[in-house]
């Protein structure tokens, strides 16, 4: 699927372009009562990861295709999505970093029923930031991500962004067997109480080994949006010198990642603006070398002959517009931990879970191989679930994340976006908000965010083996 939104930016276009910005904004202000009506149809299809040359295989799919269509809407414009389910199976949809209302959230027995098979779901809220997000299921959602249920969605800023064409790559890690089909074997207690399901292909907007073709001079806005169940990536560009402008849709202070290396965990995005400074006819491979030893060309930057755009990179500015994002009072907060415990040890050992060491095969059969502060929450979520905490409404908090595993894990919040304020001790620079947070092992991340949307939120692991056997909670805004 070609996630390429093209609008070639000259200077006199760009500059075009800012003049009649004023012109755009009244015209969305006047029609930001309008409710943007789309439609959703959950259902068995096919995908051929190698282009249309290659074996099919049998995946679950958004309207169709995998990835599902890209969602693009405005920031603060009302929309209503209408979500039918042609599964044999219960779903929902979550939409994945967007601050809504707790009712429209996705999580079955939490926020709302699953949706029966043959019936559907509306969906009603306005997206209050601008930026790239996605969309997948809550309900057993370690099966429908990994059978393909995933989808990109774009808010829209108000104002135009200073590049030449806005890209949008939607990872997916695919476990297939040798005919192409996807392996069984979901939820095993390796897998469970390790690293999750890694697979062993990794496709970009739905193709495998593609390329990305580019033009000298042109600067890109490149959305990244990893949507595998526990596949990390660390992307270099080779050849090329990304610049971060946003992380899991908030915007950042612009800066270039370090090592030249773009860590994404599963559920993560991050924007980027890439100077096309290669030569004409060039190519120059985008390398994922996460895991030691087995490192792999994702992609290729493959330049035209044409000649250079522009002589020299755009010299308009980077930054993009802040989201409107309340700020936490520091000095009033409230204080939380959340301590992450359990998974495989060293030396093949099971850690304790919920105070109970190796009780029978932890993450078999749905059972806990992974708990927070003690308590093992598995599955996708159900009614009654008790909160970890509670805060109350316009509440700032000061929430500790401390990991006592062996074992990655990108910490995701529901409702809310985080301020990231240090790791380890250390400040955290470029001023960074996030929704899925990355704890390396034995990790500890200050966060704060300010607690003003009310509702049961659940905060977890995005591993889904992980988030399955045990590693999630709620907590409750009054």
């Amino acid at each position: 699927m070609n996630y390429d939104f093209c609008y070639t930016v000259s200077r006199r276009g760009f500059l075009a372009a800012v003049a009649g910005a004023a012109i755009t904004a009244s015209m969305r202000t006047a029609g930001a009562s309008a409710i943007d009506e789309r439609q959703i149809k959950v259902a068995p299809g096919e995908a051929r990861f190698s282009g249309a040359d290659g074996p099919p295989t049998a995946v679950w799919t958004y309207n169709g295709t995998v990835p599902g269509p890209a969602l693009r809407l405005r920031q603060g414009q009302p929309v209503r999505i209408t979500v039918e389910n042609g599964l044999d199976e219960g779903t929902t949809v979550h939409w994945h970093g967007i601050r809504l209302p707790n009712a429209m959230d996705g999580v079955p027995g939490l926020t709302q029923p699953p949706i029966r098979p043959g019936e559907s779901f509306v969906y009603e809220f306005t997206p209050p930031d601008a930026g790239t997000f996605w969309y997948h299921p809550h309900a057993d959602s370690l099966v429908q991500i990994g059978r393909g249920l995933a989808g990109p969605l774009i808010i829209e800023e108000a104002e135009p962004v200073a590049v030449d064409r806005d890209l949008l790559w939607l990872l997916q890690d695919w476990r297939l067997t040798k005919d192409g089909r996807i392996a069984g074997g979901f939820g095993s207690m390796m897998d469970a109480s390790m690293s999750g399901r890694v697979g062993n292909l990794v496709t970009v907007n739905g193709q495998a080994q593609g390329g990305q073709s580019v033009r000298a001079g042109e600067r890109l806005r490149l959305r990244l949006a990893n949507a595998s169940l526990a596949r990390m990536m660390a992307l270099r560009f080779e050849g090329h010198r990304p610049i971060v402008l946003a992380i899991d849709g908030q915007p950042c202070d612009p800066h270039e990642p370090e090592d030249g290396r773009l860590v994404l965990a599963p559920a993560m995005r991050i924007d980027i603006a890439l100077d096309m400074q290669g030569d004409p006819g060039s190519r120059h491979d985008v390398i994922d070398d996460f895991y030691d030893g087995l490192a792999y060309r994702l992609t290729t930057l493959a330049y035209d002959k044409a000649p250079p755009l522009r002589a020299h990179p755009l010299d308009t500015p980077q930054a993009l517009p802040r989201n409107p994002l309340p700020e936490p009072d520091l000095t009033n907060a409230v204080r939380q931990e959340i301590v992450l415990q359990g998974g495989m040890m060293g030396g093949g050992k099971l850690a304790g879970v919920g105070g109970m060491t190796g009780m029978g095969m932890p993450g078999m059969n749905g059972g806990a191989a992974w708990a927070i502060n003690g308590m093992s929450m598995t599955g996708d979520g159900h009614a009654g679930m008790a909160p970890q905490f509670t805060l109350e409404r316009g509440a700032s908090c000061h929430l500790t994340m401390r990991n006592e595993t062996a074992w990655w894990h990108p910490m995701h919040v529901h409702g809310f976006s985080l301020s990231v304020l240090s790791r380890n001790g250390s400040p955290v620079p470029h001023r960074q908000w996030q929704d899925t947070v990355l704890l390396a092992p034995r990790d500890v991340i200050e966060c704060a965010f300010v607690a003003d949307n009310p509702g049961d939120w659940m905060l977890h692991c995005h591993v889904a083996d992980h988030q399955m056997a045990g590693l999630m909670t709620v907590f409750r805004v009054t």
